[in-house]
């Protein structure tokens, strides 16, 4: 699992049947400083997160099972919105709107 930050939505009318009736949204990595890296990724919103939110991120065969579908064509899914994490020995909030 991974934990990432929301940053938008991503819009796809055309795409596989295992897709239909999810929402995908873009999301970015989170290291243990708390800064993002690395290049945007494509998620399954299974939770109905908003952009700016931190959310935990399962990938694989694991993304698949958390859509009901072991034969959807999915990699990486939210499956959790961070509320607090533990950095570097500190309680950190990271999502203050909730």
């Amino acid at each position: 699992m991974y934990i990432c930050k929301v940053q938008g939505k991503c819009v796809s009318t055309i795409k596989k049947d295992g897709l239909l009736g999810f929402s995908l949204i873009t999301v970015q990595k989170i290291n243990k400083s708390g800064n993002l890296t690395g290049e945007l990724l494509v998620a399954v919103d299974t939770i109905g997160c908003s952009v700016g939110e931190i959310v935990l991120v399962t990938v694989g065969s694991s993304a698949r099972i958390a859509l009901g579908n072991e034969k959807s064509p999915v990699d990486l899914a939210i499956i959790g919105i961070v509320d607090a994490c533990d950095i570097d020995m500190s309680m950190v909030s990271m999502n203050k709107s909730r």
